[in-house]
């Protein structure tokens, strides 16, 4: 079967303008990665990806230096006017921030804006952790910020770990107008039968949400591998708890490159798919992202819901 495949999350930097990529090499998540210290540019990408039937894409922010994130979705919204590529972009707000009304507004200028994305995982273990706590998402002020984004019609990417699932899950209840993903299937790094049964509590939490969705990708970053072995069990019961039409494909791309290439991740995704029909298989490689990021011929157009006190 011949599916159309929607890259829903990968990145695009320029060196110069990411800073955490500069200067002395320290651990992460990922582990080494020198091989990422260079321009990724969107021709990197397209040479990367198009080969393999992506056909469109789904830009998600890097972490340039605070106050440069309008600067990023400028940039990227002016990459796809001349090379087509990405066709939507999840820009980065601080939704802490007294300003983070006026950040989401001059994102939103470039109509290719569909999404946010703050990444406030925490995990126990330092190497893993980006929040510098775990209940960052129960601020006040955070969720003031949140209400901004989901005012305007904006979807937020939700980055957490097991651990922050209860919390996870009541932001979402508490939201129900705001458009959640959970990124990287919820980022189980813990295997041991307790690893997996608190992953399996949390998700299943997560999947009474009906306005959350899960993407299925950075799916090597624990294991730094791109094996079918690991990668099934994790897409198969992800999909088995929220159902193909809340599944989405992304590449994580140039970050899984550390370990694969791409013609090889998709081959592993899809083999992790081979369960399922052609339908459900569209859903999941296509469908779900084209609907989520309103991916239409011409550049995603998000609708400002705005009351008059605005």
């Amino acid at each position: 079967m011949t599916i159309p495949i929607v890259d829903a999350h990968h990145h695009i930097w320029r060196l110069a303008a990411t800073p955490w990529l500069q200067g002395p090499v320290v651990p992460r998540i990922f582990g080494a990665y020198d091989a990422l210290r260079r321009d990724y540019s969107i021709a990197d990408f397209t040479a990367d990806a198009a080969p393999h039937g992506v056909q469109k894409s789904v830009f998600v922010q890097v972490n340039v230096a605070p106050g440069d994130e309008v600067d990023e979705a400028a940039w990227v919204n002016s990459v796809v006017d001349v090379k087509g590529f990405p066709h939507a972009i999840t820009a980065f707000a601080d939704l802490s921030s007294p300003s983070v009304a006026d950040t989401l507004d001059r994102e939103m200028v470039f109509g290719r804006v569909c999404g946010v994305r703050q990444q406030i995982h925490w995990h126990e273990k330092e190497l893993y952790r980006f929040a510098s706590r775990p209940d960052v998402m129960n601020d006040a002020a955070w969720r003031r910020g949140l209400a901004e984004v989901g005012r305007r019609g904006l979807l937020f990417e939700l980055q957490v770990f097991p651990g922050q699932m209860r919390d996870a899950e009541r932001l979402v209840a508490d939201f129900p107008e705001v458009q959640f993903v959970l990124l990287h299937a919820g980022m189980i790094e813990d295997r041991s039968d307790a690893g997996w049964a608190e992953w399996r509590r949390g998700m299943t939490a997560l999947a009474a949400r009906p306005n959350l969705s899960v993407k299925l990708s950075g799916l090597g970053t624990f294991r730094r591998s791109c094996d079918e072995a690991d990668w099934r069990p994790v897409i198969e019961r992800t999909i088995d708890m929220f159902g193909p039409s809340r599944c989405l494909f992304g590449s994580n791309f140039p970050i899984e490159s550390l370990w694969t290439g791409y013609g090889e991740l998709l081959r592993v995704f899809r083999a992790c798919l081979s369960a399922y029909g052609e339908e459900e298989q569209r859903a999941v490689l296509h469908d779900t992202a084209s609907r989520l990021y309103r991916l239409t011929d011409g550049p995603a157009v998000v609708q400002q819901e705005l009351s008059e006190e605005a």
